[in-house]
């Protein structure tokens, strides 16, 4: 599975989780060449053009709705509430906090 990461509607990189479960989030790399470019987050910046993950990145669960939103959204959208990358490709591709969104590939 693979999400394009928006910034201000202009793509900034690509969020994978791979089959055994790793994350990884990569920078464009006409993004990550601009200096102009700032980093998505504090804790993706751009001395690496690649990050890599265990965990879905804590900037990108920030992303999700919590309590009674987050089981609306999983039962509405027939979700595992466990699946927060499925959820996050779900919900978080227009109205986000913030300028940051995420879209199905």
């Amino acid at each position: 599975m693979k999400g394009l990461v928006y910034n201000n509607g202009e793509l900034a990189g690509y969020l994978q989780k791979d089959s055994g479960g790793q994350y990884s989030f990569e920078y464009e790399e006409l993004y990550f060449a601009d200096p102009q470019k700032k980093a998505i987050s504090l804790t993706l910046s751009k001395s690496q053009r690649m990050h890599l993950s265990n965990e879905l990145f804590a900037f990108f669960f920030g992303l999700l709705s919590e309590g009674v939103n987050k089981d609306i959204q999983c039962r509405a959208l027939r979700i595992d509430e466990n699946d927060h990358f499925r959820r996050l490709l779900a919900t978080a591709g227009e109205d986000t906090i913030g300028a940051i969104t995420v879209k199905p590939e």
